[in-house]
C-alpha cells in the first residue's frame, strides 16, 4: 500500500506542468517602456502648446499648426502650395545623400581605422594629421566643398562623408587598440599565428566599438545634412528648411526638423538591430 502511494506521488510530481498564462504584470511591463519613452515628448508638446497657443504674433507656431503643416507636406489638400504633398520627394533625396555619404565614410574609415590601430607605422604616419583635421567643423568645409565639387548634390554628399568619417575612424581605432592582450596569447597557444589573428581575434573583438562608431557616424550624417543641402540643391529636407526660413514659414522649419529626427531615429534603430544580431555573443554591446 505504501509502495503504491509513493508510485502515484512520483508520477504526479514528474508530470509536465502546463504553461502558465501570461500574467497581467508581464503585459504591463511590455507596455511600460513605450509609455515612459512617450512621457517626456508629451510633456514638451504640452508646454509648447501652453506657451504659444492664442498668440497671434508669436514667431513660434503652436503644435496644432505644425501638425497641420506636416499633414499637408505628406498628403496635401490643405494649403495646396509648392510644399504640399512633397515630403516624400525631399525625404528620399536626403536619405540618398545621407546613406551615400555614410557608405563612402564606411569604405574609407573602416580600413584606415583598422590599419592605424594595428600597424604602428601607419599610426605614426596618419594619426597626427587626422587629429589636426578632426576639430575643424563641417561648416568650415562648406566653401571648399562648393569650390571642389560645385553646387549640387555632390557637395552635400561630401559634407555628409566628413560628418560620418571621424566617429567611425576614431571608434575603429579605439576598438582595435583595446583588444585584450590575453586573447592574442590564447590564440597563439591554439595555433593561430600571423595574419590569421587579425581575422579571428582583432576584428571580432573590435566589432562592438566599430558598431558604436557606425551609430555615431550615421547620427552625425543626419546632423550635417541641413548644412550639406545649403549647397544649391533644390530638393531635400535641409533645402526646404532653408527656404522656409527665408519665407518665415516656421511651421515648415519645425516639420522638417521633426522628419529628420524620426528618420535619424529609424536609421539608428536599424544599425542597432544589425549590431545586436551580429554581436549576440558580446555582453558589452547594447
Amino acid at each position: 500500500m505504501t509502495l503504491t502511494t509513493e508510485t502515484r506521488t512520483s508520477t504526479v510530481s514528474e508530470a509536465p506542468a502546463s504553461p502558465a498564462p501570461r500574467s497581467h504584470s508581464a503585459v504591463f511591463a511590455s507596455l511600460k517602456n513605450p509609455a515612459i519613452a512617450a512621457l517626456f515628448p508629451l510633456m514638451v508638446v504640452v508646454i509648447w502648446h501652453l506657451a504659444t497657443y492664442g498668440r497671434k504674433y508669436s514667431l513660434i507656431p503652436p503644435p496644432s499648426e505644425v501638425a497641420i503643416e506636416l499633414y499637408d507636406l505628406a498628403f496635401g489638400g490643405i494649403w495646396n502650395d509648392a510644399y504640399s504633398r512633397t515630403i516624400h520627394i525631399h525625404l528620399l533625396a536626403s536619405v540618398s545623400r545621407v546613406y551615400g555619404g555614410f557608405a563612402m565614410a564606411c569604405v574609407v574609415a573602416l580600413p584606415l581605422g583598422l590599419m592605424i590601430g594595428r600597424l604602428p607605422f601607419v599610426r605614426q604616419l596618419l594619426d597626427p594629421t587626422f587629429q589636426v583635421l578632426r576639430p575643424i567643423p563641417v561648416t568650415a568645409w562648406l566653401p571648399l566643398a562648393m569650390i571642389i565639387f560645385g553646387l549640387g548634390p555632390r557637395s552635400a554628399v561630401s559634407l555628409v562623408f566628413l560628418g560620418a568619417f571621424y566617429p567611425i575612424l576614431i571608434n575603429t581605432i579605439f576598438g582595435v587598440r583595446t583588444v585584450d592582450v590575453r586573447l592574442f596569447e590564447a590564440a597563439s597557444m591554439l595555433g593561430c599565428q600571423g595574419t590569421a589573428q587579425f581575422f579571428r581575434v582583432v576584428l571580432p573583438a573590435s566589432l562592438p566599438a566599430i558598431f558604436t562608431g557606425l551609430r555615431l557616424g550615421l547620427g552625425f550624417a543626419w546632423v550635417v545634412i541641413v548644412v550639406g543641402e545649403m549647397t544649391g540643391v533644390q530638393t531635400g529636407l535641409g533645402a526646404i528648411i532653408m527656404e522656409a526660413r527665408q519665407l518665415s514659414r516656421t511651421e515648415i522649419v519645425i516639420s522638417g526638423m521633426i522628419v529628420i529626427g524620426i528618420a535619424g531615429f529609424i536609421s539608428d534603430r536599424l544599425v542597432l538591430m544589425l549590431g545586436k544580431h551580429l554581436l549576440r555573443w558580446s555582453p558589452n554591446f547594447a
